[in-house]
């Protein structure tokens, strides 16, 4: 079941969601609540400088540190703007920092339509597991052709929609993704990661059958 904007005030006011900084009138939907930008943003390296001279770089899934290696960090003062580039990629994050707290709550990410008008695409829905306690990240790219768009920090840029689970989770079930605790919740400072180790050895000598083998259901 999807909460409408009554629903979703009674569980804020019960601190079963928290949003920091607070919502404001503007954010409220009928179901839904919009997000706004916030200011960091992480932007792909393509190329750096080794021994050899300069050397493309290339995202793998062996890779296990690719925040720091993978990309350049730019934190935006109050006031400023961020200009994205045509077809250009980045990763931006909420200015809200939220709290699931409610065992029977998840939430979907999604962009705004007035958002995708613009051509910013943000490669979206996304899932906000219960038990969530941090900002949220997600990936945008502009796609208006040569055009360059500005967008600033504190726009309305994305909304969430929170569903009733059929029942309850406990907080060790919400935690465990797969076989493994979930890669974001409770993650402090916005950071990209990878998937689970194991999974990724088996992956990319390619024996994706011993992996199911060794984890089937």
């Amino acid at each position: 079941m999807i909460l409408t904007r009554k629903a979703i005030l009674e569980r804020i006011k019960s601190n079963d969601i928290v949003f920091d900084p607070g919502l404001d009138h503007f954010q409220l939907q009928p179901h839904a609540i919009d997000l706004r930008l916030g200011y960091k943003f992480l932007i792909p390296k393509n190329w750096t400088i080794t021994e050899k001279g300069r050397a493309a770089l290339k995202v793998s899934i062996e890779d296990t540190d690719i925040h720091s290696e993978q990309f350049d960090e730019v934190t935006l003062k109050p006031g400023q703007y961020f200009d994205l580039l045509p077809n250009e990629f980045v990763i931006a994050t909420s200015l809200e920092r939220i709290e699931m707290n409610a065992p029977d709550l998840m939430a979907i990410l999604f962009p705004r339509t007035s958002t995708n008008r613009r051509g910013i695409n943000l490669s979206l829905s996304g899932i906000i597991d219960t038990g969530y306690n941090g900002n949220l990240i997600f990936p945008m790219k502009n796609e208006a052709g040569n055009q360059v768009l500005r967008i600033f920090p504190g726009e309305r840029i994305c909304q969430v929609i929170f569903e009733e689970l059929s029942e309850p989770l406990t907080s060790e079930e919400a935690q465990m993704h797969g076989l493994s605790e979930a890669k974001y919740s409770n993650s402090g400072e916005p950071k990209y990661k990878v998937d689970k180790s194991e999974e990724r050895d088996l992956l990319t000598r390619g024996n994706l059958q011993a992996l199911k083998d060794k984890f089937s259901l």
